[in-house]
């Protein structure tokens, strides 16, 4: 399966979440890749969307390797056995929190302005992002996303590789992958048109949402 491009993608895997139509879910894109695969998808279940930002919280001097994340909400988990085991204090982990936090503010303003995050206490979130490799960004979304109470977590995204569906899936109520392709060769090489997505591309998407989402 290849898909022309991303709001193609969304409207093949809306598809696999009609149970979710008209249900209250609340639909979480991982900006920018994300949005218009949610655009698609929340527009056809009659579900409201907006973005769910995640930073890793990377080593000092290894940053590919996570110490924790932060998220919307203002929501920090921590990898309690990397930071007993890399012996970093307090000081280092609240330098690198405030660099993150620093950026994850920009990027909420720069996506939603001054319209508050949604309350997702008790709710259905289904989280999407338009794709998986390792699965790194989407894991620490769900670890960040549960400290917030829904009441179930869905992820959905076009294609990743089965083996990183498969661990999404132990943390998650249900986990839905369009595809699965073997071998996988990365998410771009199944988009005709893997372009980024520029913010203003996203700020207009949340826009036109808001606009005919169903109120809750």
């Amino acid at each position: 399966m290849i898909f022309k491009d991303r709001a193609d993608a969304g409207r093949q895997l809306a598809g696999k979440l009609a149970s979710y139509n008209d249900s209250g879910a609340q639909v979480l894109a991982l900006p920018r890749g994300g949005v218009p695969v949610a655009f698609e998808i929340a527009r056809a279940l009659r579900a409201p969307l907006d973005v769910f930002v995640v930073r890793k919280l990377g080593v000092p001097g290894h940053v590919e390797l996570a110490m924790g994340a932060i998220a919307s909400g203002g929501v920090r988990v921590l990898n309690e056995d990397t930071l007993a085991e890399l012996r970093i204090g307090e000081a280092t982990l609240h330098a690198v929190t405030q660099a993150e936090l620093a950026e994850l503010q920009r990027r909420e303003n720069a996506y939603r302005g001054s319209v508050p995050a949604p309350d997702v206490s008790g709710r259905t979130v289904i989280l999407i992002d338009d794709g998986l490799a390792t699965g790194a960004s989407m894991y620490a979304a769900v670890l960040a996303l549960r400290a917030l109470s829904p009441s179930k977590i869905i992820v959905a995204v076009p294609v990743a590789p089965a083996d990183t569906c498969a661990n999404i899936a132990r943390y998650v109520d249900d986990m839905v992958c369009a595809a699965t392709p073997d071998p996988f060769r990365g998410v771009g090489a199944w988009y005709r048109d893997f372009r980024q997505v520029s913010d203003d591309e996203v700020r207009a998407m949340l826009r036109d949402a808001r606009e005919w989402s169903l109120p809750l």
